[in-house]
């Protein structure tokens, strides 16, 4: 027998002054309004820690760099001591002094990283000195404090000190043998790294004898520093110099990070320069207005094709 054909019945229009479900989300995520924010669900904040002095350092404590510092100061003036980790990946600590120690790195994250942190932040800033600080659910299991950008001082500066081992984490106190081995363990698994100097969140590491890299997270918006880059690449001009190579970039909470492999032999501070002569090359760039050339699109799928995203 010959089926009969059926039709869905068409989606009724949208009522004035709603969003067509079917119509790209104004967000600008690129996805239909119905499977972005007229799904019902919270979410991810794309940027959480966008309107924070120092966004591209932000995101390089929590993806990139093992061991470092940065002080932070809240509304009221209190000074918190800003860590890439803490002992046992803990979110927050008050030392018997008093001092605030905030983690930038957690275990689990909910869809807004900046409410996690923030979440650790106000409880310990509740907490007494010397003990534990119990921020509740966190990360994963969703947050329910107030995001950074409540709680911090925004006009502060924000500036990082790279560690070559996890020793502030104890500053002052006495060590016992086993506080003393868990730390030598914890500081075999840092990697070298040296921030450059002159440069926002711009990186070197060593995560081998024969392997380096220059990391660098940059603020501009994603479309805009992958058509800089094109332009970059197509001239041959995306290098830091001889025996270097452009490797590829992370994508990371809102940025976007393009990598670098350097001879493993060079000290990293030597790479502040060639970085700030790219640096000067990639501003000229991101000033072209042009549509890409033909040979510049090319490069701008090859870049896209070197793009991994970390969360």
């Amino acid at each position: 027998m010959a089926r009969t054909a059926t039709r869905r019945p068409a989606a009724a229009p949208a009522a004035e002054g709603e969003i067509n479900p079917k119509a790209p989300c104004p967000c600008g995520s690129g996805r239909r309004y119905k499977h972005c924010h007229g799904s019902g669900y919270a979410q991810p904040v794309l940027r959480p820690f966008e309107g924070l002095p120092g966004e591209p350092d932000w995101v390089a404590m929590r993806e990139l760099v093992p061991a470092a510092t940065a002080t932070l100061t809240t509304t009221e003036g209190r000074a918190v001591t800003l860590a890439s980790v803490l002992p046992g990946a803990v979110p927050a600590l008050v030392r018997a002094g008093g001092e605030i120690l905030l983690g930038v790195q957690l275990p689990t994250s909910s869809d807004d990283v900046s409410r996690d942190l923030g979440t650790a932040l106000a409880a310990a800033l509740q907490a007494p000195a010397g003990a534990p600080v119990d921020p509740g659910p966190i990360g994963g299991a969703g947050s329910a404090g107030p995001r950074l950008q409540e709680l911090l001082d925004l006009s502060a500066p924000f500036e990082v000190t790279v560690h070559d081992d996890f020793g502030f984490w104890l500053e002052g106190a006495e060590l016992d043998a086993a506080t003393r081995a868990g730390l030598e363990q914890a500081n075999e698994m840092v990697m070298p790294t040296v921030r450059l100097a002159g440069l926002e969140a711009a990186y070197w590491c060593r995560p081998s004898t024969d392997r380096a890299h220059v990391r660098w997270a940059r603020p501009e918006p994603e479309e805009a520093l992958l058509d800089a880059l094109a332009r970059l690449s197509a001239a041959e001009q995306l290098t830091l110099g001889e025996g270097t190579r452009y490797a590829g970039a992370f994508r990371a909470l809102g940025l976007v990070v393009p990598v670098w492999d350097v001879p493993a032999e060079a000290p990293g501070a030597d790479w502040a320069g060639p970085s700030s002569e790219l640096d000067a090359r990639l501003a000229d760039a991101l000033a072209v207005t042009d549509p890409l050339t033909s040979d510049e699109r090319r490069a701008r799928a090859g870049l896209l094709s070197r793009q991994v995203t970390l969360r």
